[in-house]
């Protein structure tokens, strides 16, 4: 039976997609942007998240400990060392207070459906669905291929949300069964794009213009990063770019999100945009304003 490794189905979802929706993320991404917001989804494997603030100091973690030494008190700090560690599934098995758990676990297929459907009221009324999201979905294509299918059946609609960076062969298996695709161009100079998300372009702007004549209507993307993806000029270029291709419903820009901020101290990983803050409104109608005219309609979330 087909599994996928998925770190959280968020039901009520307002900002995957149009409508109500479940928004399914999966774990593991084939990229590594700076300022991912799911930075839990990145490893290909599930990561030992450590929430401090709901440990009950019941010293329990510390006995089941494998080797001893990677999970210790360290200057009045519980320290995990996740390189030495040999059993962060057994310690987040026996925390009885989640102050230590694994960011995915494996579903099936039905397993998927069996949430997802309890709320396809809701889809329907508010012109909603199902999101599959990340991590970088397209990852698990087959499966997702699999679950859109199941979804179809019920009469649920189902949308992706893709960095667009694998071979257009892979991609094809899950865009061909979507009934929405919501990509993102993050920027337009293959070095920059590089420097922050571990990756070229060059991929990414091939796979949109081609997913682009699939006849599926489709969202460009671009996360307002201060300092990274923030610059007019590379927006415009993108704005540009979008409005020649077909069968596109806007260009959206997203706010700076700053919720990977708390994910990355329960990770004890860096986190290069701790100072970075969302956007105020006065700020995102002036960079709308700058980008009209570019021949696409403009939405900001």
């Amino acid at each position: 039976m087909k599994q996928a490794l998925i770190t959280n189905i968020q039901r009520f979802s307002l900002n995957d997609g149009p409508g109500i929706r479940s928004t399914v993320f999966f774990q593991g991404c084939n990229m590594h942007c700076t300022w991912c917001h799911n930075p839990e989804t990145i490893s290909m494997k599930p990561v030992l998240m450590h929430y401090q603030n709901k440990c009950i100091g019941c010293g329990r973690c510390f006995s089941l400990s494998d080797p001893p030494e990677a999970n210790r008190i360290e200057g009045g700090a519980h320290v995990i060392d996740r390189k030495k560690l040999k059993n962060p599934e057994v310690l987040a098995e026996n925390c009885q207070a989640s102050a230590l758990v694994m960011s995915s676990r494996p579903y099936t297929v039905e397993e998927v459906m069996a949430e997802v459907v309890q709320d396809k009221l809701y889809y329907d009324l508010s012109g909603g669905g199902v999101t599959v999201s990340g991590g970088e979905s397209s990852l698990h294509a087959s499966f997702i291929s699999e679950l859109a299918d199941a979804c179809h059946e019920k009469g649920i609609k189902i949308a992706c949300e893709t960095n667009m960076a694998l071979p257009w062969q892979k991609m094809y298996v899950m865009l061909k069964k979507m009934d929405l695709i919501m990509c993102d161009i993050k920027h337009v100079d293959s070095p920059t794009h590089k420097k922050y998300t571990g990756m070229d372009n060059q991929i990414i702007f091939n796979n949109v213009g081609r997913a682009s004549l699939l006849g599926i209507p489709m969202i460009v993307r671009t996360p307002l990063i201060p300092g990274a993806t923030n610059d007019i000029s590379n927006l415009k270029q993108i704005a540009e770019f979008v409005a020649k291709l077909q069968n596109i419903e806007c260009y959206e820009l997203l706010n700076y999100n700053p919720l990977g901020s708390s994910k990355r101290v329960a990770m004890a990983a860096d986190d290069p945009f701790e100072d970075a803050r969302p956007y105020s409104r006065k700020d995102l109608d002036e960079i709308r304003k700058e980008l009209e005219g570019s021949g696409v309609r403009i939405k900001i979330s």
